[in-house]
């Protein structure tokens, strides 16, 4: 059995786990902070899209979740508190001391805490990066602690989700618009994704054989690297330094939630510790303090005899580690099926536990950013005259003269769900349900918000508008100081208000 042994453990892979483990626990910790934050004023208790409600609405809830029988904002709490705790310990390293067990039970709390989440965070939850950070938790859970080595298994499997998530958002764009087809797609981008960063109108204001040399690389880095990711060292650890670098062009370049960050700390999986040390030398050589760890001179060639004699538990790891990985290969059928379908699906589940999924972003570009402008009024007649104030959002462009913020990883549920209303309807439920707290100047709602035009006033007509955003040039900025060219379009929304105003 030596060379089986030999073979599963992966012993130029500890930084890797060690990225792996603490970059997906740090990702789990902004996830259920975003949450702790934003969740209650959503879709809480007295949310825009209730939960209990929610509930009420389906004799059995399909997905699995926590709140399934019973749902209140101090359960959700709690549950958000413990998910923060179990986090913070991952990323110190605290549960890898102990026994393999220990980290893989952690994993696989923060897994299902947040899925329950998830399952119930109907549309402000419906975001492609949820599900991959579900199936990253439930996969680096069986990368095990300290005392036993990182298993190969695991790692291909963390691969094959990098892979799936390129490679995936590269098909997904070749058959989508032509504007991917003929370069000309990052015209638009940096101008119109959902989110712009503080970098974004620099990019935008590239020229346009950089845009379309852009495009290019993106290609090749979504279409042809993600092949090279699963090759021998030091191909794969190349592979997976371009993936890191493309990413972190975009985290620069807009705010994607953890999606970039995601994808910076999964490709960890490919890299060897050789590569790195040789890129990087100031990573320690020994991460681990397991006497299995053959990077200690003392420890040299001790690996063949990995499990030892009678080393039950040990025995027990290899045995769940191979279940875990049978399971999560079979499941890779439907998406692996999906990668080669002229209809492939963007961003889909094909179980109920959201284990090997799909993925796919931006499959066409939106030319022009058309923003919903929300206004409220004092006067009492709201007519177009009026004085009609601005409600100003964290992440969504208000002011022509702020420069756009970073927010990346931490994930503005209402703000990107802003960007999406003029591409489908403002006439949606949780809209009007949120326009109606304002005009009650509901304090949970405002504080999702960066500026109360009323500071805590009730509005007497609130109504909703479109405009049409776009950077300004170098010279509009010079002469105008200003980074959006703000036209008003319509009003959408016409003026309504309260029966007891």
């Amino acid at each position: 059995m030596s060379w089986f042994t030999d073979w599963f453990a992966a012993t130029d892979s500890e930084v890797a786990r060690w990225m792996l483990q603490r970059g997906v626990a740090a990702l789990f910790f902004v996830a259920f902070l975003s949450s702790l934050n934003q969740f209650p004023a959503l879709v809480g208790e007295h949310g825009l899209l209730p939960v209990p409600e929610y509930l009420a609405g389906f004799h059995r809830l399909r997905r699995p979740s926590l709140f399934r029988f019973r749902y209140s904002d101090r359960l959700f709490r709690w549950v958000c508190a413990v998910g923060l705790v179990v986090a913070g310990l991952l990323v110190v390293g605290v549960p890898q001391m102990g026994p393999w067990w220990v980290p893989l039970v952690a994993f696989l709390v923060l897994w299902a805490l947040y899925m329950s989440i998830v399952n119930v965070g109907q549309t402000f939850y419906g975001f492609g990066w949820e599900m991959l950070l579900l199936e990253a938790g439930f996969t680096v859970a069986f990368l095990g602690s300290d005392q036993v080595p990182p298993p190969r298994p695991v790692l291909i499997l963390l691969v094959w989700l990098v892979f799936r998530l390129e490679f995936g958002a590269g098909m997904i764009k070749i058959r989508g618009g032509a504007e991917w087809r003929n370069l000309t797609a990052l015209y638009y981008h940096h101008e119109t994704q959902p989110m712009p960063g503080p970098l974004s109108r620099q990019f935008h204001l590239l020229p346009k054989w950089m845009h379309r040399s852009e495009v290019v690389g993106n290609h090749v880095a979504q279409l042809v690297v993600p092949f090279f990711l699963f090759f021998p060292q030091p191909v794969g650890s190349v592979a997976a330094a371009v993936v890191v670098v493309t990413q972190l062009w975009l985290v620069l370049s807009g705010n994607f939630a953890w999606l970039n960050w995601s994808a910076i700390i999964l490709a960890f999986a490919a890299m060897g510790d050789s590569a790195l040390h040789a890129v990087l030398p100031f990573v320690p050589a020994d991460l681990s303090s397991a006497s299995w760890n053959a990077a200690s001179p003392e420890n040299t060639g001790r690996m063949t005899a990995w499990p030892a004699s009678g080393d039950w538990s040990a025995w027990v790891w290899v045995a769940v580690v191979l279940a875990a990985s049978l399971l999560l290969l079979v499941l890779s059928w439907w998406p692996a099926k999906n990668l080669v379908s002229r209809q492939q699906l963007m961003n889909a589940s094909f179980n109920r536990w959201q284990l090997v999924n799909t993925y796919g972003a931006f499959g066409s570009v939106t030319k022009n950013r058309v923003e919903i402008v929300v206004e409220g009024t004092l006067d009492t007649v709201p007519a177009e005259d009026a004085e009609w104030r601005e409600y100003r959002f964290r992440g969504k462009p208000g002011e022509p003269e702020r420069i756009p913020r970073q927010w990346a990883p931490y994930h503005l549920r209402l703000d990107w769900l802003m960007w999406f209303l003029p591409l489908r309807t403002v006439h949606e439920e949780w809209f009007y349900t949120f326009l109606m707290k304002l005009l009650n100047a509901d304090p949970a709602m405002l504080r999702l918000l960066r500026e109360d035009p009323f500071d805590g006033e009730r509005p007497r007509w609130i109504r909703a508008r479109s405009a049409l955003y776009e950077f300004s040039s170098h010279a509009e900025f010079r002469e105008t100081h200003q980074r959006w060219v703000v036209t008003p379009l319509r009003v959408l929304i016409r003026p309504i208000g309260l029966k007891d105003r």
